[in-house]
């Protein structure tokens, strides 16, 4: 059997969760795609998938195997694209990531309008608050914040963000506010457990290590955000995430002056996916959106 039509096959049932689904996509019938997956794990001497009678999983293999394939496929579309001189409408599905409350809040507006305007286009959002391996799983674009590692992949700058301490004017009215940064170590400190969760804290000048220990621990950017509304304590926090609350009265900035320099937002993908109508579409249109939200 055609081996790009059962990696075609492969990807499908890996996206679909199911044969019968698969096939269904593909235009093609459960048998076929049956025999297609069979065919494909006898080359690779190998399982892709785990069976039963209610659900199909992608094994330990199949879920590594699967970035690898989306890549082959994607490769392959581009260099149709270029041979037949590129394609101004965008078609086909965008596989692209972001961090939870960044892509809720201007990702998914952006792509909610590419939507509108272009019917042959689907998008599927993976929103969380790590960085994920790009080519191994099949990402066309990623939305980055912060320092860029090193790598072969092409980055786009297309805004700023700052780190923001706040706390509510209830909390500051029983407690006072932070003169300095080191007198932080005299007030309740909330922190999260996302990627910026840390022992220390960045400011232009230094490190301020949390000492003895932060009042409160939660698991999510929304959750420390709402507990430094509701006066539990000060909460370190970027611009995007709190600018609702500062502007609303809810949230008061804190040590502003002592504030480091602005993180860098990238969009980051493969060169290969840099010919992508839809990657250059949505580059455009998020370089757009952060002029608009004061973050360009």
């Amino acid at each position: 059997m055609d081996r790009l039509l059962t990696l075609e096959m492969f990807v499908a049932v890996a996206s679909e969760g199911g044969f019968a689904a698969a096939a269904r996509k593909i235009g093609s019938s459960p048998p076929a795609v049956t025999r297609g997956i069979a065919a494909l794990e006898a080359r690779l001497g190998t399982s892709l998938f785990h069976r039963s009678t209610r659900a199909v999983a992608l094994t330990d293999e199949g879920a590594v195997f699967l970035g690898q394939a989306r890549r082959i496929l994607a490769d392959l579309a581009g260099a149709e694209r270029a041979l037949r001189g590129g394609e101004a409408e965008p078609r086909g599905q965008l596989y692209l990531t972001a961090p939870v409350m960044f892509g809720r809040l201007h990702v998914l507006p952006v792509v909610g309008d590419l939507l509108a305007r272009h019917d042959a286009l689907a998008v599927r959002m993976m929103l969380i608050d790590r960085n994920v391996r790009i080519v191994e799983e099949g990402i066309d674009i990623a939305l980055r914040i912060g320092s860029l590692a090193d790598s072969s992949l092409k980055a786009v700058r297309i805004g700023t963000v700052r780190q923001m301490l706040v706390a509510s004017p209830g909390y500051l009215a029983r407690r006072g506010a932070p003169a300095t940064i080191d007198a932080l170590a005299d007030h309740d400190l909330i922190i999260s457990t996302g990627p910026r969760a840390a022992g220390e804290w960045n400011f232009a000048e230094r490190r301020w290590r949390v000492e003895p220990r932060p009042r409160l621990v939660v698991n999510t950017v929304d959750a420390a955000m709402a507990a430094a509304e509701a006066g539990i304590g000060i909460a370190n926090l970027l611009s995007y995430q709190v600018m609702d609350g500062v502007d609303g009265g809810r949230l008061i900035a804190l040590l502003n002056a002592e504030q480091p320099p602005p993180l860098p937002v990238h969009l980051v993908f493969e060169q290969s996916r840099a010919g992508l109508p839809a990657v250059r579409l949505l580059i455009e249109a998020m370089r757009r959106r952060m002029r608009s939200a004061g973050l360009g």
